[in-house]
């Protein structure tokens, strides 16, 4: 189910997203995590990344032990946006001098103050060789054409429902340029050949990738980026997907995923 599609146009830069960044900031690469989630959070914290317990504290919590690992931190937040409430990061995180290297994509919900009350994340290692030469993260990192924010979202919102829940790849180029599309998943080639390519080969395996809830679209600008569970080959996937669109057609895609783990080793209510 679609629980939140935002018809407000994006505001791009504000005060949400400045305390979304400086709690990445100040909590993770500076290491002060109970300062920065008694600063930057509302009056609760609901906690989406599994390993997390919900609250200040659970907050707290796993990130003194990960300050602990991982006493070597570099935090580079490559782009964000607003939309309403909810604020969008994409950020990758250098650990111990290169021995982890991971690309996350964030979604927060804000309070009236601004603060942060709920958080859904999704991290995947990055991949040096990718099928297009590019990487999980390069390409434009500031939103454009702001006017356009809620026609771009709609646009992606039926996209998604229409193409890679329901299937109707036949439309695909109603959608998605069939001139110009960058792809930054790392097992994927760049325009609609490369994305063909990797269906096909799911198919000769006789999987599939398909999404089967979309739980989030938010936007600003040409950017619009989506929080959905997917079937990809066979294995539940929280993937966080984030698309640029230019003269009304989906011109780049960036997407972060990760499996989802069995019930018994979470400790809050899970991805979504």
């Amino acid at each position: 189910m679609l629980d939140a599609l935002h018809n407000d146009e994006g505001t791009g830069m504000g005060q949400r997203l400045e305390n979304a960044k400086s709690l990445y900031i100040e909590a993770i690469r500076d290491g002060k995590p109970s300062e920065a989630i008694h600063k930057y959070s509302g009056a609760r914290y609901t906690q989406h990344s599994t390993p997390v317990k919900d609250g200040k504290e659970g907050f707290v919590e796993f990130f003194e032990d990960f300050l602990r690992r991982n006493p070597v931190r570099d935090i580079q937040i490559v782009r964000g946006f607003e939309d309403g409430p909810y604020v969008f990061l994409h950020v990758v995180q250098t650990l111990n001098g290169g021995e982890f290297r991971y690309v996350t994509a964030d979604i927060f919900d804000t309070d009236d103050d601004a603060k942060m009350i709920e958080h859904w994340d999704i991290i995947e290692e990055v991949v040096d060789e990718t099928v297009s030469g590019h990487t999980q993260f390069d390409g434009p990192t500031e939103p454009t054409d702001l006017d356009k924010t809620a026609q771009n979202k709609a646009h992606v919102a039926e996209f998604l429902a229409r193409v890679l829940k329901g299937g109707d790849y036949d439309v695909l180029t109603d959608y998605v340029s069939a001139e110009n599309y960058t792809q930054h998943n790392p097992r994927v080639g760049d325009g609609l050949a490369g994305l063909g390519a990797f269906v096909a080969s799911l198919a000769e395996k006789g999987q599939r990738m398909a999404y089967t809830e979309i739980h989030k679209v938010i936007g600003c600008g040409d950017f619009v980026a989506a929080l959905s569970l997917v079937d990809l080959g066979g294995a539940d996937m929280a993937v966080i997907d984030l698309f640029r669109v230019e003269g009304g057609l989906i011109v780049e895609h960036w997407d972060v995923m990760e499996s989802i783990q069995p019930m018994n080793s979470w400790v809050n209510s899970g991805k979504f």
